[in-house]
């Protein structure tokens, strides 16, 4: 019977990882198709990905806090979500559908240049790898001990459990009343969704399974970076990502370094804001900045994506309203400057007042 009874919490374990990879992974690999058209760079795939949980993430944002403003029930987001990412899918299969149809470039046109072809670029990347794999490894192995662990997996637990959100207190267990500060970034809420999806347990949710996915999608962020700052660079790339894997292992000289959040408090929305989010929108600011040089039309989906980051980083935090708003902010009055196209500062205005929408019921509910 011991052995019956091991073998079905294996057989568990092993559906949830799988269902885990199919949200977490595949369905943003698929969503992110909506966005392919913004980058035409190399690492598409990794862009798609990043871009598909980042249009998500903004998803449940929107959703979950008005439901959480309105004492509604975790059952009743979790329905609402699942709405959501069905009309996502169904909208992605039809733009799919319809490039497909008005794709007529001849197959030619994709054949690239013949480069020489060297070793180094292998061993780099080889060396990369590596790297990550060791990170990865510890953060299953290793659990830091944090105190805000002790309120964010509560508040995850206490979410699965009861089917409250943010209406009991995650010390005690007891009623308690509405706090603007956490409720309106709902991130553990978000880390909820996940354990009752697959039926892991809020604390393997948070302490195992995210971290792996969190880390790996720092860096192809990175990644996506990395191919910004050196074009048709052969081999700078992942020579840039192992510098920066080296800052990260060697970043650990303060508590509040973004290093020590990316490893050892990987799944607070906090770390995710700093580590993943901003880094994206620097990554964005690059695409925009690039078209702007070569004189261009900037589409659409460039300020959607853009949008869709900004409502992602007041998910992670309640600071990230202000964060968000003041990077944009800077960053796009010095290209408005440099490249002398002021008027991108009022479609960029559109892209953080969902921002400031959430700053300003922070304020009044605070």
């Amino acid at each position: 019977m011991a052995a019956f009874g091991n073998q079905k919490g294996e057989t568990k374990l092993i559906l949830g990882l799988l269902i885990f990879s199919l949200i977490i992974i595949v369905l943003p690999a698929l969503v992110g198709e909506l966005f392919s058209p913004v980058y035409k760079g190399s690492g598409k795939w990794v862009f798609r990905w990043v871009s598909g949980q980042f249009l998500l993430w903004a998803g449940f944002q929107l959703i979950a806090v008005p439901l959480i403003l309105r004492q509604q029930s975790f059952g009743l987001l979790v329905l609402l979500y699942w709405f959501f990412i069905g009309a996502l899918l169904f909208l992605t299969i039809g733009v799919y559908m319809r490039r497909k149809a008005f794709d007529l470039l001849p197959a030619a046109s994709s054949i690239r240049k013949k480069e020489k072809r060297t070793w180094t670029p292998h061993l780099l990347w080889i060396g990369f790898w590596v790297l990550l794999a060791v990170q990865l490894i510890q953060a299953v192995r290793m659990a830091y001990a944090d105190g805000d662990d002790a309120f964010y997996v509560s508040v995850t637990t206490t979410t699965v459990n009861a089917g409250t959100m943010y209406r009991k207190d995650a010390y005690t267990g007891l009623a308690t009343t509405f706090d603007a500060r956490y409720g309106l970034a709902p991130f553990p809420v978000w880390c909820a969704f996940l354990a009752k999806m697959t039926g892991l347990h809020p604390a393997t949710m948070a302490q195992v399974a995210l971290p792996v996915v969190l880390i790996g999608m720092t860096y192809a962020v990175f990644y996506l970076v990395g191919n910004r700052l050196f074009p048709e660079k052969n081999g700078q790339s992942p020579l840039f990502l192992i510098f920066t894997q080296l800052l990260v292992l060697y970043g650990g000289y303060s508590f509040s370094s973004s290093a020590n959040f990316m490893l050892a408090r990987t799944q607070q929305g906090k770390s995710v804001l700093g580590n993943v989010v901003i880094p994206f929108l620097l990554f964005l600011f690059f695409v925009l900045f690039r078209r702007l040089q070569k004189k261009e039309e900037v589409p659409a989906g460039l300020y959607l994506l853009l949008s869709v980051a900004s409502i992602t980083g007041c998910l992670c935090s309640s600071l990230g309203a202000l964060l968000v708003c003041v990077f944009v902010g800077v960053a796009g009055l010095a290209g408005a400057i440099a490249y002398r196209r002021i008027r991108i500062l009022l479609p960029l205005a559109v892209c953080v007042s969902p921002c400031l929408v959430f700053a300003l019921v922070y304020l009044v509910l605070k």
